[in-house]
């Protein structure tokens, strides 16, 4: 059995900047240019977890009464679909006609960001997709600025906008979140962290969230787009499994007698990538404790032998637990030599061209380890092929 070196770099990954941090320092540069009627080439803001940040606007344009520039969104090495973003901002000035009004700051998306239509998430819906914190870093940055303006009250409108947000929204779970239309404006600390687990980790929770929200009595955790969409095609033409009908956790179409078809929500799909122990104590929190784990036989292993995350190296110590509970098991002479032979979890899958008893054998053992994570905790798994197909579901 071999396993395969993993890529260690060779220099520290390099941390970025937030879409929030990005359009705090947008609207700071804007208003700085209202206020002051000349352009400004770079700004710095407070970060809410402390320190300064600074960075180089673009497109600067201004009049009397209008303002506007860009950051492009640096995110250093992770792997963000916003890396290289122009985020835009403008500070208009609207003049208040009422006697004794109090100027006040209105923050608006513009092209590219998203609104939302869900429940569930730290906006609701109807309202822009601009989060807490980042609309709270743009007002103080901007009420900085603006405070001393005009002696006269003044109400300043501010719109975030992302030109090409629209299309790489198409690449994000936005819309399976509710936010459509374009991207969000994030952000808790202003800096990006490169490779980190936490964009998952948050991604899970708000997709959860809005399952509980839209009345979902479980959900479908998937380790990745191949295995959901598998998940997807078998829920459409199969009858539910014995677990989940008999929560009624899924409504069945009253023309299908119960026979076949489900009428999975799209709310319910979660996709927890290799977060298998958080994604299971996330549901846990929220009462999914009966859900659907769809993903492929390497996977599925990888649960099975109680690994925290599925990311894990691929090793010799999986396949060797997985040889010693097929002997415990008196598994075929054939499954034992596959296994012994073999240099991959895939590799024995198809070699023992999905043998049922070896599945049912690994589902048995994943349904231990998952109570390890959460302790009272049941699970249904669907296994995908490397077609697509959803080939086997566990009893």
């Amino acid at each position: 059995m071999k396993t395969e070196p993993q890529d260690i770099p060779s220099t520290p990954l390099r941390s970025g900047y937030t879409t929030g941090a990005c359009a705090t320092a947008a609207a700071k540069g804007a208003a700085l240019m209202l206020t002051h009627q000349t352009t400004v080439r770079e700004v710095s803001i407070t970060l809410p977890g402390g320190g300064l940040a600074t960075f180089f606007l673009h497109g600067q344009l201004y009049t009397a009464d209008e303002a506007r520039c860009y950051v492009v969104k640096d995110a250093g090495d992770d792997p963000d679909v916003t890396n290289g973003a122009e985020v835009h901002a403008s500070v208009r000035r609207v003049p208040e006609t009422s006697p004794g009004s109090v100027g006040t700051i209105v923050i608006e998306g513009g092209k590219g960001i998203g609104r939302v239509t869900k429940p569930g998430l730290a906006i609701p819906p109807g309202e822009w997709a601009i989060n807490p914190v980042p609309r709270r870093m743009i007002e103080e940055a901007v009420f900085s600025v603006l405070s001393s303006l005009n002696p006269h009250p003044s109400t300043f409108k501010i719109v975030i906008s992302i030109p090409d947000g629209e299309e790489r929204a198409k690449k994000t779970l936005n819309a399976r979140l509710g936010i459509i239309g374009g991207l969000s404006i994030l952000g808790t600390t202003g800096i990006v962290r490169p490779i980190s687990a936490k964009a998952w980790t948050d991604t899970i929770d708000a997709a959860l969230d809005v399952a509980k929200a839209c009345g979902c009595e479980t959900v479908v955790l998937s380790t990745g787009r191949t295995s959901e969409m598998a998940a997807q095609q078998w829920l459409d033409n199969n009858p539910p499994p014995a677990l989940l009908y008999q929560e009624r956790s899924f409504p069945i179409p009253p023309d299908k007698g119960g026979l076949s078809g489900v009428n999975v929500p799209e709310e319910a799909y979660v996709m927890m990538g290799d977060h298998i122990a958080y994604a299971l104590q996330a549901c846990q929190e929220r009462g999914f404790n009966k859900p659907l784990i769809a993903c492929q036989f390497a996977k599925l292993l990888k649960i099975a032998c109680g690994h925290d995350n599925t990311h894990a190296a691929a090793s010799d110590l999986d396949l060797a637990r997985l040889l010693e509970w097929a002997e415990c098991a008196k598994l075929s002479q054939a499954i034992l030599d596959s296994i012994s032979n073999a240099n991959t979890a895939r590799e024995i899958v198809i070699t023992c061209s999905f043998d049922p008893a070896l599945l049912e054998l690994v589902f048995q053992h994943a349904r231990e380890a998952i109570r390890k994570h959460a302790a009272d905790f049941s699970a249904h798994f669907l296994v995908a092929d490397y077609s697509g197909n959803c080939i086997f579901n566990s009893r």
